[in-house]
């Protein structure tokens, strides 16, 4: 499983705003220069981000995006949701109607939503104040397997 690059997109835009938390409000055009994220791009992600109320957004002179609460209290998995909507590994995952032709008769079902359960946890376990920390060291033997990948 990949995150797409519109939710990888996502996570790095909201740990530069993380970065300037407390500080004057920044704006889509400098987060895309600071992150490198194309300006359009950007600009969708304050838009999706504001509206899942990640981010508190103002016009006018002084106005911009911020965070709308601590980056420890904003996960990856508030991110991921915020652009892709419910994390889910397969469609049965999902609440609500399926297209599955397996459905009735599937057995590995309630193991997935296990695993599903899972990843979302593994990414709520995340925060984006974390994201803005230099990262931990290698434990002995995980250079080596850094180099081996």
């Amino acid at each position: 499983m990949r995150l797409s690059s519109f939710a990888d997109y996502a996570v790095v835009l909201m740990s530069a705003a993380a970065r300037h938390c407390g500080a004057a409000k920044m704006n889509a055009t400098t987060l895309a220069a600071e992150t490198g994220i194309p300006l359009p791009t950007a600009q969708k992600l304050v838009s999706r981000l504001s509206a899942a109320g990640l981010l508190e957004s103002s016009r006018g002179t002084g106005g911009g995006v911020r965070l709308s609460r601590p980056p420890a209290a904003i996960t990856l998995a508030d991110v991921v949701e915020a652009v892709e909507g419910p994390i889910a590994m397969t469609a049965c995952a999902e609440h609500g109607a399926h297209d599955c032709s397996l459905e009735q008769d599937c057995r590995v079902r309630s193991h997935m939503n296990l695993a599903n359960e899972a990843i979302r946890s593994a990414l709520a376990g995340v925060t984006i104040a974390s994201l803005t920390l230099p990262p931990p060291p290698l434990v002995s033997g995980e250079v080596e397997k850094q180099v081996a990948l």
